[in-house]
């Protein structure tokens, strides 16, 4: 049955492509340059962001090794699986505002005797603590992923903070290793990112930059492991936070994160994540592309107090956040994923690529079941989103160094919103070849890319008849990449792109 949906899908996706090629297309120029545009694409730009939201944790990642639904000591296989296809680099733990009302002892120690809380800031249901440091650095290492985890800054003193790494990664006789090794962990293990507190503007304490400046010099004071200092920064598009940050904190972090969510509407009615028209489906996009200028102004901010680029940006909470699914507890951020989140992705990921200069990490939020998710699950069963195609279609472009290229495409409009029609990245991956990324962002026309390379392209594109297409349990494969093809061998290279999607190819010339 997967087969034949699977041959089903690509089908489909094939006669969408040759639609819009025989339409009249928009007419695109890509020139492609040789020389770097800067760093390489850190792997960790794919990095990954799962809190103790919802059934983002348990039900999503976590059945418990009792469980009938196959799994490897309590993670499920085929959520960790998928996962492990896409080479997951590094995840964020255990949140996200969870963070910093949580107490690391609650989730070590004997499973039956851990505290049941009370999780005040997602929806108000019993926090088990089933799934705790033990659980979760088994996760990474089943992964093959760096642990990146998110300290308690906005509710417990800088001690605890210090205590968890000692506990997680000394190798010496002291008390809290000891006690680490009784609860199962001989080896100390490897904790390469540590974040000192969230989004501490707003659920991570309401704090003024100032303040919040002098409380992450006091805590990264006591990080006495070798770990990459990670301070909570903007989220709400706040100059003066990134300025106090950097210049009373530089010296004690070595990266700053960005949050950035992308929504169609507002706060108050973020809109539908399917079922919506083309001034949504622009709204969208428009709002996905913004993260770029927000990117390029706090990197200005940055490079005032580190013009040496010291210090990373970490974007470790990004994606669409709409209306929750009817039917759903609010509180749960459980929604639909479709084609246009596949495409918030790809354009994201481009502007990740441009400015590999201080861009050094981000992550999605989140892995499963909650916001811009790679995988839904609903009791045994999994379906993997257009978003996880999205990230398995990019990856060549880990590890690859971005070339210079200019784009020049024509604009379209949709009511009040103008976007460019295409967007694009460009990029020398690690085996010496090149690989393109090309985004379509109107779901109306097809266009035309000429380019000034010559050879063929082979790669993947995604793509549907219907703005919202989406994967579903009962069709699990309504929306997954197809074979692309473009050009020949010595011939001047030019690439139809169907509306409304996303092109990844690699370029033999």
């Amino acid at each position: 049955m997967k087969t034949k949906n699977l041959l089903h899908a690509i089908t489909f996706a094939l006669s969408i492509a040759a639609t819009a090629v025989a339409a009249e297309p928009v007419e695109v120029r890509l020139t492609v340059s040789r020389e770097s545009a800067g760093p390489r694409i850190e792997p960790e730009v794919y990095g990954h962001f799962a809190e103790h939201l919802g059934t983002g944790i348990y039900g999503g990642l976590w059945v418990g090794p009792e469980s009938t639904i196959p799994n490897t000591r309590g993670w499920r296989n085929d959520v960790v699986g998928a996962l492990r296809r896409l080479q997951v680099p590094v995840v964020r733990w255990p949140g996200g505002c969870f963070a910093d009302d949580y107490d690391w002892r609650d989730g070590i120690g004997a499973p039956a005797k851990r505290p049941a809380r009370l999780n005040k800031i997602w929806g108000n249901v019993i926090e088990p603590n089933r799934v705790g440091t033990h659980e979760f650095m088994d996760l990474v290492d089943q992964l093959g992923a760096e642990a990146y985890l998110a300290g308690n800054m906005g509710s417990l003193p800088p001690r605890s903070m210090s205590q968890w790494l000692e506990y997680m990664t000394s190798g010496s006789q002291s008390s809290l290793a000891q006690e680490r090794r009784r609860n199962g962990r001989d080896k100390p293990w490897k904790v390469k990112y540590f974040g000192v507190g969230n989004e501490s503007w707003g659920c991570g304490g309401n704090m003024r930059p100032e303040y919040q400046a002098d409380l992450h010099n006091q805590f990264a004071t006591f990080l006495h492991a070798p770990v990459v200092r990670v301070a909570s920064g903007d989220g709400q598009g706040n100059d003066h936070l990134v300025d106090v940050l950097m210049e009373h904190s530089g010296q004690h972090m070595d990266a700053l994160t960005l949050h950035y969510y992308t929504i169609p509407g507002d706060w108050s009615k973020k809109g539908s994540a399917t079922g919506f028209n083309a001034q949504e489906w622009a709204k969208t996009l428009k709002s996905a592309i913004g993260i770029e200028p927000r990117i390029e102004t706090v990197s200005r901010l940055m490079d005032k107090h580190d013009p040496k680029k010291r210090i990373a940006l970490y974007v470790d909470e990004w994606g669409t956040w709409y209306d929750a699914e009817p039917g759903t507890h609010p509180g749960f951020l459980q929604q639909q994923n479709s084609l246009r989140d596949a495409l918030v992705a790809a354009l994201s990921f481009n502007a990740f690529h441009r400015h590999t200069d201080r861009v050094k990490m981000a992550n999605i939020a989140q892995m499963v079941n909650v916001l811009q998710a790679l995988a839904l699950t609903d009791g045994p069963r999994m379906v993997l989103t257009p978003t996880y195609h999205a990230f398995d279609l990019y990856q060549p472009f880990r590890g690859a160094t971005p070339l210079k290229a200019e784009l020049q495409a024509p604009r379209w409009h949709e009511g009040d919103v103008e976007l460019p029609a295409v967007d694009a990245s460009v990029a020398r991956a690690a085996d010496g070849s090149m690989v393109l990324a090309l985004v379509n962002l109107d779901p109306q026309r097809p266009a035309r890319v000429q380019t000034n390379l010559a050879g063929a392209a082979r790669g993947r594109v995604l793509t549907a008849a219907a703005m919202d297409a989406h994967n579903t349990f009962a069709q699990p494969s309504a929306l997954v990449p197809a074979p692309y093809r473009a050009g020949a061998n010595g011939a001047p290279l030019a690439l139809d792109l169907p509306p409304k999607s996303v092109v990844v190819v690699s370029v033999t010339q």
